[in-house]
């Protein structure tokens, strides 16, 4: 079982930092993906800022979200 996004805070770079429900915090390099499928609506920096937690996870407005499982396996924990 994998922990939910409790938080998340966009950052310069398009880095997100993250705290999960179980207490750990890290941070999720968003730029290797930004240039495949869906994920090149949050390519532009004013849309990528928009990110929320929706359920135990990470979305934005534009209809991008991610899997928890590869947010909390991708995130690099502090």
């Amino acid at each position: 079982m994998y922990p939910s996004v409790k938080e998340v805070i966009p950052g310069e770079d398009y880095i997100l930092s993250v705290v999960f429900d179980n207490g750990e915090t890290g941070t999720l390099d968003m730029k290797p993906i930004l240039n495949f499928g869906i994920f090149q609506r949050i390519k532009d920096y004013d849309a990528f800022r928009r990110v929320r937690v929706g359920f135990d996870t990470i979305e934005w407005d534009c209809g991008v979200d991610l899997d928890p499982e590869y947010v909390y396996a991708k995130c690099k924990v502090e």
